[in-house]
This record gives structure tokens, C-alpha cells and sequence, in this order.
């Protein structure tokens, strides 16, 4: 792995930066947030790829501070930021990964 990792603060959230977020939720489980992807992306067909892909579920919220969140189940942060430099959509100095547990 060759990310790097942050604690989550709400005001290092750039616009130009993707942020991939760990969260912990109750016991083992953990949700994965991506915030910051672009909008003229298809979304939705982003987040049914990583879903089928990984298998897990996954959703895309909207959210008034952050826009349009994909939000994943389990710790997926290494196979979505492996997605976002194979397919180019970002580059490794725009993504940040970031566990908030």
C-alpha cells in the first residue's frame, strides 16, 4: 500500500481532493465513504461496478455539505483507490485515504 493515511477533519475536504474514508461501525464491520469524485462521472455506474467487483452492497447519498457520497460495506479503501488510478479517474496526490475509527 502506497496511500497515504489522515485523520478525518472535515476541513482538509478539498474540492479538487477524493477523499476514501474508513468508517467503523459496530463490532468487525466498516463502511467505506468516497467524497469528492467529480460530477460529470456516472456514479452509479462507478458504484454498481465496485459493488459486483467486491462483493458488497453500496449506495450513493447526497449529502449537503459533501454533494454525492458513494458509501460501500466493509473496508474497501485498497480496492477503490487501485480503481481510481487503473481507470485514471484521479491521480495518487488527489486521492486521500483516511481511516476514522
Amino acid at each position: 500500500m502506497d496511500f497515504q493515511f489522515e485523520d478525518f477533519k472535515t476541513e482538509s475536504l478539498s474540492k479538487n481532493m477524493v477523499t476514501i474514508s474508513v468508517q467503523k461501525r459496530n463490532g468487525r464491520q466498516c463502511i467505506t465513504n468516497i467524497i469528492g469524485l467529480e460530477n460529470d462521472l456516472d456514479l452509479k455506474k462507478i458504484t454498481k461496478y465496485l459493488k459486483k467487483k467486491h462483493n458488497c452492497n453500496g449506495a450513493i447519498l447526497n449529502d449537503k455539505q459533501f454533494g454525492e457520497i458513494i458509501t460501500l460495506s466493509g473496508d474497501q479503501k485498497e480496492h477503490v483507490y487501485n480503481f481510481l488510478i487503473e481507470e485514471e479517474i484521479n491521480k495518487k496526490d488527489e486521492i486521500i485515504v483516511k481511516n476514522m475509527f
